[in-house]
């Protein structure tokens, strides 16, 4: 394939994201966007560190650059900047730089922001027309958020500079460079003018708030989540964060779901608010509808003084009938293009009733485990958030109909209560919904017992599992011959033994040699005797931010998965990502570890950065175009994580205990809205169990629901050193028959698939009869239909060769060596680590003259405080060769060895250097030795 890869277009595209993405919530008297020529004071020490994401994996890309909010600003040319509050900032900086933590999950959520005076203050405000105040917040993987300080709450120092700038300005601007929502009673308490959530927007993300501030873009953000006015308002507040068991006793009542239904007075901001510089006029101009399709015409125009873009949701309001519903539930989204004062833009909706069915798991209406459309009448409403939207008209379903007929999955075993709604009386209807509001149903907060299972799992496993799968031994065949249709899929694999079955559901890594050096892992032919069958090693890479390549490697660093919702802009979203594969294409490297689309159940889950909403059909649909923007290059998005990953304390064995309707209304859904539009066929499980079983060998979730269900013909994989378990057992990492029998195709990673190295019991359970041969290649066909499909099969034969033209390619990471010392090698020397900078992103270099030429080996002594899951490599390079990346673990303080061997041509001036992609790694000892 030949392809341009101009990156000029790619950051313009990043660009026009992190602006479009960014949600204006409050904007008294025009005080945005800065006029040319006015002086701005900006506050906040976030202005010149911009988060362009979260932590963890979904954050650790070697960006070239990134721009903070102070850089766009100077840069726009239009307006100036208070230099001498500048200078009160950078020499206070120098004195407290920014704390980057020890590695991994140890990162602070905020930084000490500088005290800043009422009478500094007030000297800022003569020299200024208006203040810009910038707080940020981070957060990630291993580490969720916390009702505290710091995190979700402001620091004493953050309301102290809020009190004072918003105290000496008549104009202060807040601007939210965050992750998360976070607390805002403070917009109440100190009144700024207005208030920008900026999200993360990646390494273009300081140049798209500029552009905002200063409109050269109008804002067209809105909210993904909806913004309570107390954490606790959120019913899932109260299950989150425990240890064993994450109770899901809000069911489908999460977000705008439970605020619209239940709570309304509780809402700051809905769901779907955001504001522009300008006026919109939304008008339904056609409305039919039928018992099975539903079209609606709506007429936005822009009726103030400045060009923009407005968003149009639409809701529907089900009849409560036996079931119990939302009083609003998105159906349809779309934005305009940019439209000039007095322009406007017809858009046109029409979905099928059938999207707006619910799911009877108890057996309530008559028709347990089926999709059923209720008697009664469909509210349709259509608006530029989830409060304001109007009736655009109704349909009326006269008696109950089944729109598909499924089977119980996935129920639980442990007994629970779940929210369900009760019709208020009238003294409560009054206490509950304010009269602007009195559109929206009242119902106070009931109970009911949630439907326990009621089939035998085991006895569906063992009826339903294949069996009967030849082997012939080698004939020759090659996985070139199945591609050439020579051959059947199915009679290429009765060639491999059991032995190589089992080596194909091992993936290797991270950083294997195998594929791009640096990225997460290796996975298909992995040993010699499956090369030899003609089987590529395919290369996986997180995300979903951008290309995360330990090693150094620099790569693109994308708005996160919250600033992308909100744009939306699914055109946009899916144009991003074209350029994305082109970015993996170029890399070879055949599948994003992204994107990431678990549900925003509670405001304090960590990872929220990378995920995208509280809703899951707006969830869906942005990964919808994500995938199929990256497959017009011939490279995939995985999926994840699959499923209710929503919790990052105890991931890794926390049991979610929730409901099947609330599984396949709620948290499956924007799964299953990826696999059928947009076309997905790589998936990574998830961690945690589900209903007491761990999803990476939950047959259920992988078996019934994804691939007899969707139909799904796709490879899945394991989060990196999942744990599975038989029912009523712990997880372990070892029990990968239960992964297999449940058809999840690849165990990832493993550091050796040939000799076992993780020591799982695949081979016992074939053995033992707990799994079949059959079942083996079951999964060995998923794994070869998804490389097939990918660019590495044809880089493997020779048949096809990717020429990238690469335009307007920017700086590459900073790569400055520390030049630690010029050492003469002895045999089994040490090397002095005293001043060596094992900070993230550092690299130091030793100059090694050896007394012969001939193999080496470097044994690292090593140690980590980190968490069990922090993933901290380091790379090796001699002679700027990338020899290995070394990823350690958290060790818990103990001190491990991992060593590197080398081969040295010659004997003087030989460069070893190391470069550290994660904080918190401690070096002991490097002792250079002959083999």
């Amino acid at each position: 394939m030949k392809f341009v890869m101009d990156y000029k277009k790619y950051a313009m595209l990043a660009r026009q994201a992190a602006a479009e993405g960014c949600v204006l919530l409050k904007n008294e008297n025009e005080t945005l966007p800065i006029r040319e020529g006015e002086t701005v004071s900006v506050f906040g020490r976030i202005q010149f560190t911009y988060y362009k994401s979260g932590t963890g994996s979904g954050g650790m890309v070697n960006a070239p650059y990134v721009r903070s909010i102070l850089d766009g600003l100077k840069e726009c040319g239009k307006i100036r900047i208070n230099e001498r509050l500048e200078r009160v900032y950078l020499d206070w900086i120098e004195k407290n730089p920014f704390d980057m933590g020890e590695g991994w999950a140890q990162e602070p959520w905020c930084q000490k922001e500088m005290p800043v005076s009422m009478e500094l203050a007030k000297e800022a405000a003569a020299q200024s027309d208006l203040a810009v105040i910038v707080l940020g917040r981070t957060a990630g993987e291993d580490k969720d958020n916390s009702e505290t300080a710091g995190s979700y709450l402001l620091t004493a120092e953050e309301e102290n500079l809020l009190e004072a700038v918003c105290g000496a300005f008549t104009r202060t601007v807040v601007v939210l460079n965050v992750g998360n929502i976070i607390d805002m009673k403070w917009v109440d308490r100190y009144q700024p003018q207005a208030v920008l959530y900026a999200w993360q927007g990646g390494m273009e993300g300081g140049n798209g708030v500029a552009d905002v501030l200063t409109g050269a873009v109008n804002p067209s953000g809105k909210l993904s989540d909806t913004i309570s006015e107390d954490i606790a308002d959120h019913p899932s507040t109260a299950n989150f964060g425990d240890a064993n068991f994450n109770v899901y006793a809000e069911d489908i009542y999460i977000g705008y779901r439970y605020f619209e239904t239940f709570a309304p007075r509780k809402v700051k901001y809905p769901f779907g608010f955001g504001l522009s510089y300008t006026e919109f006029e939304t008008v339904v101009t056609d409305f039919c509808a039928d018992q099975e399709t539903v079209k609606l015409s709506v007429c936005v125009t822009n009726t103030g003084k400045r060009d923009g873009k407005e968003v149009v949701q639409v809701y529907v309001c089900p009849p409560q009938g036996k079931l119990g519903k939302p009083v609003r539930n998105l159906i349809r989204f779309g934005k305009t293009t940019v439209l000039a004062p007095g322009e406007g833009e017809d858009m046109e909706f029409s979905f099928s009733l059938k999207e707006a069915a619910s799911y009877d798991d108890g057996g309530a209406t008559g028709h347990k485990s089926c999709y059923v459309l209720e008697a009664g009448e469909y509210g349709v409403y259509a608006g530029s958030d989830v409060r304001s939207a109007r009736l655009a008209g109704s349909v009326f379903v006269e008696e109950l109909l089944v729109t598909q007929r499924c089977r119980e999955v996935l129920a639980p075993v442990r007994e629970f209560s779940r929210l369900r709604p009760v019709k208020a009386s009238a003294g409560e209807k009054n206490a509950a919904i304010p009269e602007k509001d009195a559109a929206f149903a009242p119902f106070t907060e009931g109970r009911e017992a949630a439907p326990l299972r009621t089939v035998d799992l085991a006895a569906r496993i063992q009826t339903e599992r294949p069996d009967g799968a030849a082997y012939t031994g080698d004939r020759g065949y090659q996985l070139s011959d199945v591609c050439d249709r020579k051959v059947s899929l199915e009679d290429f694999l009765a060639q491999l033994s059991d032995d190589d079955l089992i080596c194909l559901t091992r993936g290797e890594g991270m950083c294997s040699p195998k594929v791009t050096p640096g990225i997460a892992g290796a996975f298909g032919g992995v040993t010699k005797n499956l090369k030899k069958f003609g089987i590529p090693v395919a290369g996986c890479s997180d995300g979903p931010s951008g290309i995360r390549m330990d090693c150094g490697t620099g790569a693109f660093a994308l708005p996160n998965g919250t600033l992308l919702a909100c744009t939306f802009n699914a055109r946009l979203v899916e144009e991003l990502y074209e350029m994305e594969g082109m970015e993996l294409r170029k890399n070879k490297i055949d599948t994003l570890l992204g994107p990431g689309i678990n549900i925003h159940r509670n405001p304090l889950n960590g990872r929220n950065f990378e995920y995208f909403s509280e809703d899951p059909y707006l969830t869906g649909k942005m990964a919808a175009a994500q995938l199929i923007g990256m497959e017009k290059y011939g490279v995939t998005g995985t999926i994840k994580h699959f499923a209710c990953n929503n919790q990052e304390y105890e991931r890794f064995s926390v049991d979610c205990v929730v409901s099947e309707r609330a599984l396949r209304e709620i948290y499956l859904k924007a799964f299953e809205i990826a696999v059928k539009e947009g076309r997905a066929y790589s998936i990574m499980s998830s961690y945690n169990p589900i209903n007491g079983i761990w999803a990476a060998g939950n047959y259920d979730l992988l078996t019934s629901v994804l691939r007899r269900e969707w139909n799904y013909r796709g490879v899945v994989m394991t989060d990196w050193w999942a744990r599975m378990n038989e029912e009523g057992e712990e997880g372990t990492r070892e029990n990968t028959t239960a992964m297999v029998r449940a058809q999840n195709d690849v165990y990832m990673v493993v550091a050796d698939s040939e000799s076992n190295s993780s020591g799982d019991n695949t081979k016992e359970g074939l053995e033992r009869g707990a799994i079949t041969r059959a079942q083996l290649v079951r999964n060995a066909s998923n794994i070869c239909t998804f490389l097939m499909r990918s660019p590495v099969m044809n880089r493997f034969l020779d048949r096809e060769y990717d020429v990238c033209e690469e335009q307007n390619r920017f700086e590459g990471v900073d790569m400055t060596d520390l030049i630690l010392q010029q050492t003469e090698v002895t045999d089994g020397c040490m090397l002095d680590t005293s001043a060596l900078n094992t900070d993230k992103g550092s690299n130091s270099t030793y100059i090694l003259d050896f007394q012969e030429r001939g193999e080496y080996v470097i044994r690292f002594r090593m140690k980590s405080d980190a968490l069990s899951l922090a993933q901290m490599p380091m790379s090796v390079f001699v002679n700027n060769h990338l020899v290995k990346t070394i990823t350690i673990t958290g060790t818990e303080g103990k001190w491990v060895e991992r060593e590197v061997e080398c081969r040295v041509f010659s004997s003087l001036q030989n460069y070893l250097k190391l470069y550290f992609g994660e904080s918190g790694i401690e070096i002991g000892e490097i002792r250079i030795c002959r083999v």
